[in-house]
């Protein structure tokens, strides 16, 4: 496997021998290069046994990009494991989770079936259901157990009457979870923690797995930084790749800070800094450089471009979100590879507005996801009671979809004796004909023509199972997929949090204006205003090519601008705001001007 393709710090992470290493990788370092090369130079060059090795990512669409890299390195491999942390656990306690109580055959509730259960428990705890919301409910849960909060301690140190009625309702939830076979998303990581503290099972994965690689590492939380800790072991083989500066997923428990206790952790880790950057021009990352060197709580690599200097980044000032709208489309009708970023999902309607009126093709990503469709997950919902008929959450859903249909569906599933040996594309076959699934829909209907597709989208990715079991633990963990096509589309719509780890020619950052982007509930904590400047940060280096940042910055945003406007103009020795095309030398020379002069 040649290395000249590689740079010289990448190079020297690739080729690291044993021992603990993290490697600080900037955006458009090549992260993902040196994962894949170090997969293929641990076998080549050090004679790693590829089923020693352990690839842990955040989606699985990262996992096989990855495999498939490696693959194309040449060597012909299957490692141990390559997926993600969750996929690993729910493996885990499949192998072993009988030591903790959990039957092989336990099913994984998705965010909507944990949302029906809880539902459920509020109701029969006798709680308003209008006071007492399912989603906040879960929402704090999760948090408590990506922490891993134990929840008789939690209740007995718990003084708020609201969080002592949070740990009553998540008494209950585990119990429902139990009696169900199931766990929900998060507790696949509490019980694979659990499970690693048993000597003799840690010992066992300690043997089995010599090599931890994790990619993103600034994406984990508490519970994954100690399945991190517990399966390295005393091998120290472990590799985590990340970057601080790209941290923006706080409100899903991540915290970046797992990054700096691995220098605790392990007292003898090699950090190595991957400062080139392949992707963006030299103003934009000095425009992204300007931004985030104000972060204090964590380090910053400042990036060097293999590219030119590149357009200088241009600042719009907006008069109002139709003004930003007419502006980006004006702008970007003439160019490829356009991409909209936005703080808030709420944000893309104006935008939509104007392209639908002028009739250009757009892309919006963050639709309904593909097993969130009702049709889908009634056929689900069906096939998991073929797995344990006493799942209430899918036999609730079921009694939804009709009486009758239940009736023949119970009726059938009774007299039915071969349905472990059914694949379960065969199986779905057999209840959408059992059950008249299909009656509802009229084809002449677009809408219902739309839901007939998606059913045999089903039934095309059912049939590349073997067993239900893993079909079904797949439908459970699948990655949010966009399903649009957009292939026509010259424009994309985007949150920046979906836009993490792509990259486009040409990007617009829009929104720019407090109280939007940095959001309202930022402003007063230092923490979170950090994490807006990250926000930024990875907004900002999605551009390849060209970075226009657009908003109202200088007239809602700041009711006072009238009575600066003359005295900011002339410090930027502009006569207009429109006329700043370096965001940066800006900023800094209002910053300049600001700061107190000694008397």
């Amino acid at each position: 496997m040649p290395l000249s393709d590689l740079n010289k710090e990448q190079q020297e992470a690739v080729t690291h021998k044993e021992g603990p290493l993290m490697v600080l990788a900037g955006a458009g370092s090549g992260k993902t290069r040196v994962l894949t090369h170090r997969v293929a130079w641990l076998v080549e060059h050090l004679g790693v046994d590829p089923s020693e090795i352990v690839l842990l990512t955040f989606t699985n669409k990262a996992a096989r990009e990855m495999s498939e890299r490696v693959l194309k390195l040449g060597s012909s491999m299957k490692l141990g494991f390559s997926g993600t942390f969750h996929t690993f656990c729910a493996r885990l306690i499949r192998t072993y989770g009988n030591r903790v109580g959990m039957p092989r055959d336990f099913l994984i509730y998705d965010s909507d079936d944990s949302e029906a259960l809880m539902k459920r428990v509020i109701k029969d705890l006798k709680y308003d259901p209008k006071e007492v919301k399912p989603r906040v409910c879960l929402s704090i849960i999760s948090r408590m157990k990506n922490d891993l909060v134990d929840i008789e301690t939690g209740r007995e140190t718990a003084k708020d009457p609201f969080y002592k009625q949070i740990y009553l309702l998540w008494q209950e939830y585990q119990k429902r979870l139990k009696k169900n076979k199931a766990v929900d998303f998060d507790d696949l990581l509490v019980l694979a923690v659990s499970l690693l503290k048993i000597d003799d099972v840690k010992k066992v994965i300690n043997k089995q797995f010599k090599w931890i690689l994790i990619d993103e590492y600034q994406d984990t939380n508490k519970a994954q930084f100690e399945i991190t800790r517990l399966i390295t072991g005393e091998n120290y083989n472990l590799t985590v790749v990340g970057d601080a500066a790209q941290a923006i997923y706080s409100f899903r428990g991540a915290d970046f800070r797992n990054l700096l206790l691995l220098e605790s952790e392990y007292p003898k880790l090699t950090k190595i800094n991957l400062p080139r950057n392949y992707r963006s021009t030299q103003n934009i990352l000095d425009g992204a450089w300007g931004v985030i060197k104000n972060n204090k709580s964590h380090p910053v690599i400042k990036l060097s471009s293999e590219a030119e200097s590149g357009d200088s980044i241009n600042l719009y000032e907006a008069a109002d979100e139709k003004d930003e709208a007419k502006f980006v489309v004006n702008s970007s009708r003439h160019e490829e590879d356009v991409v909209v970023l936005y703080r808030t999902n709420a944000q893309s309607r104006s935008f939509e507005d104007e392209l639908i009126r002028r009739g250009i093709p757009y892309r919006l990503v963050g639709g309904l996801r593909f097993y969130n469709r009702a049709e889908i997950k009634d056929l689900i919902a069906y096939l998991r009671l073929t797995v344990n008929r006493d799942d209430e959450v899918s036999k609730e859903r079921a009694e939804k979809i009709g009486k009758r249909k239940l009736y023949k569906f119970s009726t059938w599933i009774e007299d039915k004796t071969d349905v472990a040996n059914l694949k379960p594309s065969k199986l779905l076959d057999e209840i959408i004909s059992c059950v008249d699934y299909l009656d509802k829909f009229d084809e002449r209907d677009e809408e219902d023509a739309g839901r007939i597709e998606n059913i045999n989208e089903l039934l095309a990715v059912a049939e590349e199972y073997d067993t239900v079991q893993d079909f079904l633990e797949n439908a459970s963990l699948s990655e949010s997929e966009d399903r649009q096509s957009g292939k026509e589309a010259k424009i994309t719509l985007m949150t920046i949090h979906a836009a993490k780890g792509l990259e486009f020619d040409n990007v617009f950052i829009v929104g720019l204006e407090e109280g939007i982007f940095p959001h309202s509930r930022t402003l007063m904590n230092r923490d979170e205003i950090e994490e807006e400047r990250r926000l930024m940060y990875v907004a900002m280096t999605r551009a390849k090519k060209k970075l226009t940042t657009v908003g109202q910055l200088f007239t809602r945003a700041n009711a006072r601008w009238d009575l600066y406007r003359a005295d900011v103009l002339r410090i930027l020795g502009v006569s207009d705001s429109k006329e700043i095309t370096d965001l940066d030398a800006a900023w800094s020379k209002i910053a300049e001007a600001m700061e107190p002069r000694e008397q």
